[in-house]
């Protein structure tokens, strides 16, 4: 069964860092599009960052732009969101997410095939 497993969400102070995993199961990461969307109370999920199979490019939201890094690890079949001075706004349920395509097509939501349960991030003094 193809699964998606997000951790690493939690409370943070403003200014902090957090990393959130995503672990891949019923198949393989390593060559299709991966994706990292959010969605705040309220609010419409939107995108954070993509990349591109086999450790492409990358693409960030200018919100996050400078202080989220996205990355894979193959030998682990597992992304990572390495989120650094985080800030109140950053509050959200994040996901992740995999189109079975090599090339991202920005954050189109529906151009992604498989998504994880969600993590909730904090971010509060």
């Amino acid at each position: 069964q193809l699964q998606l497993v997000e951790s690493g969400g939690g409370s943070v102070q403003p200014g902090g860092s957090l990393r959130l995993s995503c672990a891949a199961s019923g198949f393989t990461l390593d060559s299709y599009c991966i994706g990292w969307f959010r969605q705040a109370p309220g609010k419409e999920r939107e995108g954070v960052s993509s990349m591109d199979g086999n450790g492409g490019s990358t693409n960030y939201a200018d919100s996050v732009k400078g202080r989220f890094t996205i990355s894979r690890d193959n030998a682990k079949n597992t992304v990572y969101l390495q989120m650094n001075s985080l800030k109140s706004e950053d509050t959200a349920v994040y996901y992740c997410a995999v189109s079975l395509s090599y090339y991202c097509s920005g954050y189109v939501m529906y151009e992604y095939n498989y998504w994880g349960q969600g993590t909730q991030v904090t971010v509060s003094s």
